[in-house]
């Protein structure tokens, strides 16, 4: 009885190991590992009848087994000892622990699991992998054949079960080979909605076992103007566990053959990755000047290439190292080329060092930003073009931040620290000129040429009272210390002098010096009074609030010559009304006396509605207001900050249970209520349709360029047809110069185990009217691979 019972059990788990996924999944030597030692059987029958004469027993009638977490249910289940056969027969079904279901009539079987045979085989494997055949034999216990068998990765119709999947694989014979991990179909079909698309030749997969295998993988296409059409043939050479080659062949009609190369290695703690690509342009006369900067304006060179790595690595639990660095020919290649990975539009390389614990917060690194741009840094007449940014883009080495909140309290509050610090190397002044017919447009300083470096320490304690009343009172004091090191060059001072002669406002005075250092001490008090008002059918909250921050002025705030490289984006709006120092970053700072006032609302309906709302505004008490002085950048301008009583703010938002939303926000001269910026929002989303439209108007600017209103409508737009099917699309218009300057449309399918993408995209160029046109497209088959072209076809939606 032993002897059958443990034949019984090791039946179970041997035929599950011939069938595919997880049956291809497990050989007889991972079959004993699954079971546990000292795992009792269970056996369940009816009757067991034990035959002296025939050798045999045989246990009938609703026989379960289950053995070291496998579970084999049939009608009836022998064992001949003579023959040294199991035949289990009769709905027959067999659950592995790692969720594969077995169903089949028979199953034949000889006790050393060499040889066997199963009759009407259906396979379920744990992730969603289906298999089913007339029959499937074993034969020298390697190699098993699964005649008139079908493949599929898609789940069966619930309410039609005999409804044909998606798609599947029919063969004659799938021969599976476990000595050499091969799945090989023999004669054929590949069928798509029960239509059989074609015949394929014999063709051999991986065991699913082996979960990298060298050989070929699903081919690319792709189409541009400048490189005709591409079709990229991959192969994967598996040379370890731990570390791996792809080499990837393209041929493009226009330009060539590129050679791609990507290595990568993995540890126990990280990873990394190296890249190579590589061409030979075929006809490199197709780029024009304003294409490529490689070789003489208009004769761009015939051979391109870059390298890139990447990586990232636990130190330990706290502590992160990595890198992302890209070395190219010309700073477009990657980006030309859509070198996975590396073809950004701003491409940032860097090496990092990051820790976090707890309260604390550690972040070094090293940076420098390519602009892989079309535009050229000299005009074919050898002169410098000015739009071009690339080598515009500083050397950051380093950035450095480390915060720190203290976990206990500090006389009954929070106390913080920050220390900020950087150092920017610049190979070429970063200045912005605008039209000079129009006499308020003024040259902007984005960044000096040579070096600057800045230290910033900052701390901050805080502590909240709440009165009998429910008055929330919190004062704060913080203290802010820094000190910036420039190296000028000849061009940075002349373009500093110059904007300080033709500012608008009137001459103001340069202070050109090596050295710059600045004390800022603060001294705030927070009023909050939440009052809630509650019905029986809703809900609203209306908080009054009021900030006070009395602080020296900023340092060097009257005059021109400090460098910003990191506070030069700015908006005032109603979500950046109640902080203490608007600025982005820390080359400005916020000083003299400010207040904020303003109400902050939240309401819940009964209906389901939600809704919520900001409105306030700011003034200037005392001392020199920071945004009314301008800097390199002119970053206070236009702000609604720049005047002693601010713009008001607004921002009004609400949600409905039936997928409707909406918000408008606003900012509003103080005197008159024009409107200075707004944005308009409004969304429908349901479980078949979503609807979404943005409008944004902004007035005009001088000082940067923008001598009229912009106003700009953005919208999308997608619905479900069909359980399956979708379409979608998106645009965005500009009032301004009477454009649509993007636009894209597309359509999908999706389900389980396939997926279709088409899309469409137009983008215009503002000044020169120009369209170009991407057509992006995808197939994917679940467990097959995917065809088609780059995800950032798809960008546009």
């Amino acid at each position: 009885m032993a002897r059958l019972l443990g034949a019984t059990a090791l039946s179970c788990l041997v035929y599950a190991a011939v069938l595919p996924e997880s049956a291809f999944a497990q050989g007889l030597e991972d079959i004993a590992s699954t079971v546990p030692e000292g795992s009792e059987m269970l056996l369940e029958a009816d009757t067991l009848v034990y035959d002296n004469n025939d050798e045999t027993v045989t246990a009938s009638g609703g026989v379960r087994i289950d053995y070291g977490g496998n579970k084999l249910v049939a009608n009836q289940v022998s064992y001949d000892r003579s023959t040294r056969r199991l035949i289990a027969s009769g709905n027959v079904e067999v659950i592995n622990p790692d969720g594969t279901k077995v169903f089949a009539d028979t199953i034949d079987v000889t006790d050393d699991f060499g040889d066997g045979f199963v009759n009407a085989l259906r396979v379920e494997t744990a992730d969603k992998i289906y298999f089913a055949a007339e029959s499937g034999e074993r034969r020298g216990g390697f190699l098993t054949t699964l005649n008139n068998g079908v493949y599929t990765a898609c789940e069966p119709c619930a309410e039609k079960p005999d409804k044909a999947p998606t798609w599947r694989i029919k063969a004659k014979k799938i021969i599976w080979n476990s000595k050499t991990k091969t799945v090989r179909f023999e004669d054929s079909t590949f069928e798509f909605f029960g239509l059989p698309l074609g015949k394929l030749a014999s063709f051999e997969i991986a065991d699913p076992t082996v979960k990298r295998k060298s050989g070929f993988l699903i081919p690319g296409v792709s189409f541009t103007t400048d490189l005709g059409m591409g079709v990229s043939v991959p192969y994967y050479f598996a040379l370890s566990p731990t570390y791996d080659l792809t080499v990837t062949g393209t041929g493009y009609t226009q330009q060539g053959f590129l050679g791609e190369a990507e290595w990568r290695q993995r540890f126990n703690n990280g990873e990394y990755s190296v890249t190579f690509a590589a061409i030979n342009q075929a006809k490199p006369e197709k780029f024009d000047y304003n294409t490529v900067d490689s070789g003489p304006a208009g004769d761009p060179n015939e051979f391109r290439a870059m390298m890139g790595t990447k990586g990232l690595f636990a130190i330990n639990s706290r502590w992160d190292f990595g890198w992302n660095i890209l070395a190219q020919t010309d700073k477009n290649f990657s980006r030309t080329y859509g070198i996975d990975n590396y073809n950004n539009f701003i491409q940032r390389s860097e090496v990092f060092l990051t820790g976090l614990d707890d309260r604390n917060y550690f972040d070094l690194r090293g940076m420098h930003f390519d602009v892989q741009e079309r535009t050229l840094d000299t005009n074919p007449d050898g002169t410098e073009n000015f739009d071009a940014r690339d080598k515009e883009q500083p050397w950051v080495l380093p950035s450095f931040d480390y915060s720190k909140t203290l976990d206990q309290p500090v006389f009954g509050g929070e106390l913080s620290f920050d220390v900020n610090s950087r150092v920017i190397l610049r190979e070429k002044l970063d200045i912005q000129y605008f039209d000079p017919d129009v006499p308020t447009n003024i040259e902007t300083v984005n960044g000096i040429k040579n070096s600057s470096a800045r230290l910033t320490a900052e701390g901050e304690w805080k502590r909240s009272f709440v009165s009998d009343g429910g008055l929330v009172m919190t004062p704060l004091l913080a203290f802010q210390a820094d000190t910036t090191g420039v190296d000028y060059s000849s061009e940075s001072v002349a373009a500093i002098q110059n904007m300080a002669a033709s500012h608008p406002g009137g001459s103001f005075m340069t202070d050109i010096r090596d050295a710059y250092n600045r004390l800022l001490a603060t001294a705030g008090l927070e009023l909050r009074l939440p009052l809630l008002f509650a019905s029986e059918g809703s809900s609203h909250v209306l908080e009054p609030m009021a900030q006070v921050f009395a602080r020296n002025d900023e340092p060097y705030g009257k005059t021109l010559g400090m460098p910003n490289e990191d506070a030069q984006s700015f908006v005032f709006d109603a979500t950046s009304l109640f902080e203490r120092d608007k600025f982005a970053g820390y080359d400005r700072i916020e000083g003299g006396t400010r207040a904020n006032v303003g109400f902050r609302y939240s309401g819940i309906l009964g209906n389901g509605w939600t809704t919520n709302g900001i409105v306030g505004q700011s003034y200037h008490l005392g001392g020199e207001n920071s945004f009314s002085d301008p800097d390199l950048v002119n970053v206070g301008a236009y702000s609604g900050l720049e005047t002693d009583t601010s713009d008001f703010v607004g921002l009004l938002g609400f949600a409905t249970p039936n997928g409707f939303s909406g918000s408008a926000s606003a900012r509003l001269d103080e005197q008159s209520l024009e409107l200075r910026r707004g944005e308009l929002k409004a969304g429908y989303s349901s479980d078949r349709v979503f609807v979404g439209a943005k409008y944004a108007f902004i007035q005009a600017q001088e000082l940067y360029g923008f001598d009229e209103d912009r106003r700009e409508l953005s919208f999308g737009a997608s619905t479900r047809l069909h359980e399956s099917w979708r379409a979608f699309g998106s645009g965005t218009y500009d009032f301004e110069n009477s454009i649509m300057a993007k636009s894209a449309v597309g359509f999908a399918y999706d389900d389980d185990c396939f997926t279709y993408l088409m899309t469409y995209s137009q983008n215009r160029d503002v000044e020169s009217r120009e369209t170009s046109s991407t057509i992006g497209f995808n197939v994917s088959f679940r467990t097959l691979g995917a065809f088609g072209t780059a995800s950032d076809s798809f960008s546009d939606l």
